[in-house]
Order: structure tokens, then C-alpha cells, then sequence
């Protein structure tokens, strides 16, 4: 795995060996960084469920301002660690621990804080990407043109939350990346 684009393009990214984690394939995240384009300068990232923090780092070598990375193992948290390092991103922040205990306290440590763009890739067939979509409104952690790009199976169904609404969505082999963003009209 490497970053494909940007100031740390080429740079090789450890991974976790074995199956605790699903890194995001090359062609999927090349094509998900071609949509998210738009969104990426100067942007406000948190990578949760990062693993080895892949997307995170894609986002800050394409000129994101800084990235929060959440990630539950305490082994992939490691691997993570060293990938910031070893791009040498003082703008990342690391957080180990369960994603939804996390997001509370970093909302409440810093309540003015909002992201732009939110890369959510939890463990396939879980409910956790749709709960953690729910946190996400009730911390107020989406800024207003915020958006949620979101890695599930192709077979799973898109999330269905009335202030959510799917703007996009592609599939590419087993892997389907849907964009969502927050409406207007949302209490």
C-alpha cells in the first residue's frame, strides 16, 4: 500500500498482517480521491476505523490542513503511528480507543471543531457506520458543507436517516463507496 498523490506521493504505508483490518485497494481509493477532490484543500479530515490511517494521510498529502485518525485496535493504532510518522504530518492526530467514545470527548475537548470530510470504512456487515453517522449529528462534528465518504460491502443497503441524504455512490468489485452529506432541514 503507498500514497498514490500529492506532496508524500509514492510514500509506502505499513499495514496490519493478517485480517483484523481491510486496507482500501489502490483503484478504489483512486477513485474515491477523484470525487472527494473538490474537497480535500484545506480540509478538516477525520479518518475514523483508520487501520493504518491510509485515507487520512491520502487526504493531507493532497492538501487537507489536518486529519484525525480514530482506530479501536491497539495494534493497527501502532501501525497507524508510524505511518504519520513516517510521513512526517505534524497536522495528524491519533486517537486509540472505540470510535464512538472518542468522538463525545473530542467534541467535548474541542467543541468549535468541525470536520469537512469524514472517511467512515468500520467492519463490514456491522451497524456501526450507521451509528456512527448518528454521532457524528448529535456532536455537531459535520461542518455545514461537510461531507461523509463511506466504504461498505456492494451488498449493503445505503443508510437511511432522515438528515442524511446519499449523493453519491459507485461500486467497484465487493467494495461500494457512497458520499452523504447532512440536510438543511435536519432536526
Amino acid at each position: 500500500m503507498r500514497i498514490i498523490a500529492g506532496s508524500r506521493r509514492g510514500r509506502k504505508l505499513l499495514t496490519l498482517k493478517g485480517n483484523q483490518t481491510r486496507p482500501t485497494a489502490d483503484r478504489v481509493k483512486e477513485a474515491l480521491f477523484s470525487i472527494l477532490a473538490p474537497y480535500l484543500p484545506g480540509a478538516r479530515v477525520l479518518d475514523a476505523f483508520a487501520g493504518s490511517g491510509a485515507l487520512g494521510l491520502e487526504a493531507l498529502s493532497r492538501g487537507a490542513q489536518s486529519a484525525w485518525f480514530c482506530e479501536h485496535s491497539r495494534a493497527a493504532a501502532e501501525i497507524c503511528a508510524k505511518n504519520i510518522a513516517g510521513c512526517a504530518f505534524e497536522q495528524a492526530h491519533l486517537l486509540q480507543g472505540d470510535t464512538e467514545l472518542l468522538l463525545p470527548l473530542l467534541h467535548q475537548q474541542q467543541p468549535q471543531l468541525q470536520f469537512d470530510l469524514v472517511f467512515l470504512d468500520p467492519p463490514y456487515r456491522s451497524d456501526l457506520l450507521r451509528r456512527t453517522i448518528i454521532l457524528l449529528k448529535e456532536q455537531e462534528l459535520l461542518a455545514a458543507e461537510g461531507l461523509i465518504a463511506a466504504e461498505s460491502d456492494a451488498a449493503s443497503p445505503p443508510v437511511d436517516l432522515p438528515f442524511c441524504r446519499l449523493q453519491k455512490e459507485k461500486k467497484y468489485g465487493g467494495t461500494m463507496i457512497r458520499c452523504y452529506c447532512f440536510t438543511e432541514d435536519s432536526e
